[in-house]
């Protein structure tokens, strides 16, 4: 009997026919290997062709992408083309991976991050608006822009959260770097606010061997893109006309090649930044489009299978998507919970040992810490599976941690963890706390730290099969003291 392999959460997996080197083959012929060039604009078709269509064969959208070096990339310029400058405020859900907040750290603005709704994992709608309306209330002003993100591949109440940017005329920058083909009522992640992002990591629906690409809807034209100050938003103000999404997808290019502007020599008029997509990344890219329809129904099916076997694991609950039949979710991500009361083996020796290599994605990168334990970390026994499962030659990994509860978002001059007293915390109206620290504010209802104390994510990608999901299924029982 051959020994099993490692099953990890969501490897890449190239096309059956080999697609991926047929394009990667013409930039090499072509010696296109620079960035952009013909593969990346016809990456972009591809995704535009996506993003702008309809499942129920109503009209498409009208919808511009552009292709960039990284997802975090397009929320940064995203960012930029909101007018976000030093000072202001971004809306930011709370429980997500980090890029969907550094870069607004990266322009000097404060991220506000708003916690989770129960059934989704995603930002609460109700506490979106009240948290714009207590930014109005302390700085006089309103935000600058709203990031709700699509935790592992789950829309997030397109319709209410675009309801109350609406109301407020703040523009929405979605964050579905996880949510690639997930849809809501019918229309694709990325293309209800002003800008969608995308990622193209390795570990992602389809991968261009990193990389991203940000959706352009059009805009108010009253939010300027270049160097003009935006003005805040007050409540119900008659926003005006709209730019085109050709126009936004021009100004994000521009950025992304350093804003140089069209002189015969080098002008720059702004900060620009190298943000574009290499030509043989993009054929990759062009590839994976062949099999994405394939990766989304892959998953879907290892939802199902994980749905049907865990139903009778008791602790074991796995994370569904509402009934409400708008929801279409990619599952990028299989997620579910462990009940506290649920012993592992092996829990006895969690957090016992330091980590010395990579765990959930990292790429081996990783700074050495002298304890494993922090103030806010999974249960034992979250850990503990997380230890067992590695030892079966399953990759499990832990939630996201509530960028709320991140030491680099303390006021401390570096990332080291904050003393009790340098973090204010305001009780508000609805049991809503209200957590201010000189880099962030935070409206918390306790969702998000409450799902990463108990969460954990299962493999799903591409090269997970049926048999492996039993198997895995197996070894969450044989765990289970």
């Amino acid at each position: 009997m051959s020994e099993r392999k490692m099953i990890y959460l969501c490897l890449a997996h190239m096309s059956e026919d080999g697609a991926e080197q047929k394009y990667v083959k013409e930039a090499f012929d072509t010696n296109w290997v620079v960035p952009m060039g013909p593969n990346v604009n016809a990456f972009e078709q591809d995704l535009a062709n996506m993003a702008n269509s309809k499942t129920d064969g109503s009209e498409p959208l009208d919808r511009k992408v552009v292709c960039l070096s990284a997802g975090t990339a397009a929320v940064h310029l995203a960012l930029i083309a909101c007018g976000v400058k030093a000072g202001d405020e971004v809306i930011v859900q709370s429980f997500t991976f980090c890029a969907s907040s550094h870069p607004i750290t990266y322009l000097g603005a404060k991220p506000v991050f708003v916690d989770s709704e129960r059934e989704t994992w995603n930002m609460d709608p109700e506490l979106l608006e009240k948290a714009i309306l207590d930014r109005k209330a302390q700085t006089g002003k309103y935000p600058k822009a709203i990031i709700p993100v699509a935790l592992y591949g789950m829309p997030y109440d397109c319709e209410r959260i675009m309801s109350v940017a609406n109301k407020y005329g703040i523009p929405v920058i979605e964050d579905a770097a996880e949510g690639m083909g997930s849809r809501f009522d019918g229309q694709v992640l990325g293309t209800f606010g002003r800008f969608g992002v995308l990622s193209f990591n390795g570990n992602k629906m389809i991968t261009t061997s990193g990389g991203g690409a940000l959706i352009c809807n059009g805009a108010p034209s009253n939010l300027p893109l270049k160097g003009e100050a935006i003005k805040s938003f007050p409540s119900g103000e008659d926003l005006g006309g709209a730019s085109s999404p050709a126009e936004d997808a021009n100004e994000v290019m521009w950025y992304a090649t350093q804003a140089r502007d069209a002189y015969p020599y080098y002008e720059h008029t702004a900060i620009g930044y190298n943000y574009r997509m290499s030509n043989v990344c993009a054929g990759i890219g062009r590839g994976q489009m062949t099999v994405l329809d394939a990766h989304i129904a892959h998953h879907k099916h290892v939802q199902e299978l994980y749905k049907e076997l865990l139903k009778d694991v008791e602790g074991v609950t796995l994370h569904e998507q509402p009934a409400d039949p708008r929801y279409d979710s990619n599952f990028w991500l299989c997620a579910a919970t462990l009940d506290p009361s649920v012993r592992i083996v092996g829990q006895e020796n969690a957090y016992k040992d330091v980590i010395t290599s990579a765990v959930g994605g990292a790429a081996g990168v990783i700074k050495a810490v002298e304890s494993a334990t922090t103030d806010c970390q999974p249960n034992d026994n979250v850990e503990a599976l997380r230890v067992f499962m590695l030892s079966k030659k399953v990759e499990c990994r832990p939630v996201w941690k509530p960028m709320h509860k991140q030491p680099v978002y303390t006021g401390a001059p570096s990332n080291l963890p904050l003393k009790g007293n340098d973090i204010k915390i305001d009780k508000l109206p609805d049991g809503i706390v209200r957590q201010t620290s000189d880099r962030s504010v935070a409206y918390i209802n306790g969702v998000s730290e409450d799902i990463f104390k108990i969460g954990f994510c299962l493999p799903a990608g591409p090269y997970v099969t049926d048999d492996d999901v039993r198997y895995i299924v197996e070894c969450i029982k044989e765990a289970i003291i």
